[in-house]
């Protein structure tokens, strides 16, 4: 059933693990889209009230890395599963860690331990697009070479960290081991 990515079941589960996520995150709480009354494609400006209210921003980036590890994670300890069940595993995964970010424990934890002093949750459609992210870095982890994934993973990384002062690498370190160092840095001092 889930044997290949061209399997529409794969897409229809994908999808309908999506729609749960929203609907959870909905029940918890999470605002469906921007307060500010609109959705933009595009938002860049992190130190702002509608940072990871719309569609994209910079840590869009992050999860189509997150879909890369993914695919590795999976590869590595189920590689007999089919990529449609690898997929739908991968979005599960990605679905309970947006779900688990928007909890007051970690929005709490972002707030004290890294610059995103005004962060206050994700919106459902920026939750929603955050994981349709992974899938498009999960499915181009299946399709391109491992030296073409490492590479586009670097270069998203340092790209983002030379905008914003952020990225995935950082935002693990602030959250798991807080350095005062990295603090300063991301503050601009």
């Amino acid at each position: 059933m889930l044997r290949s990515l061209k399997s529409p079941w794969v897409w229809i589960g994908v999808v309908v693990i999506i729609a749960i996520a929203a609907v959870i995150l909905l029940s918890m709480g999470r605002v469906p889209y921007c307060k500010c009354g609109y959705i933009k494609l595009w938002h860049g400006i992190v130190f702002s009230s509608e940072n990871s209210q719309h569609l994209t921003d910079w840590y869009s980036f992050s999860h189509i890395i997150h879909g890369f590890g993914f695919y590795l994670l999976l590869w590595l300890v189920a590689r007999r599963i089919s990529i449609g069940w690898r997929l739908f595993l991968a979005t599960i995964l990605e679905s309970a860690w947006e779900i688990l970010e928007n909890t007051d424990m970690i929005i709490n934890r972002y707030r004290e331990v890294t610059i995103s002093l005004d962060y206050y949750g994700d919106s459902v459609i920026n939750s929603s697009a955050d994981i349709a992210f992974m899938v498009l870095g999960f499915v181009l982890a299946s399709r391109l070479p491992v030296w073409a994934t490492v590479t586009l993973t670097i270069i998203m990384e340092v790209v983002v960290a030379y905008y914003i002062r952020d990225n995935l690498s950082l935002n693990i370190i602030m959250l798991l081991y807080p350095l005062e160092s990295i603090r300063v840095w991301q503050a601009g001092v």
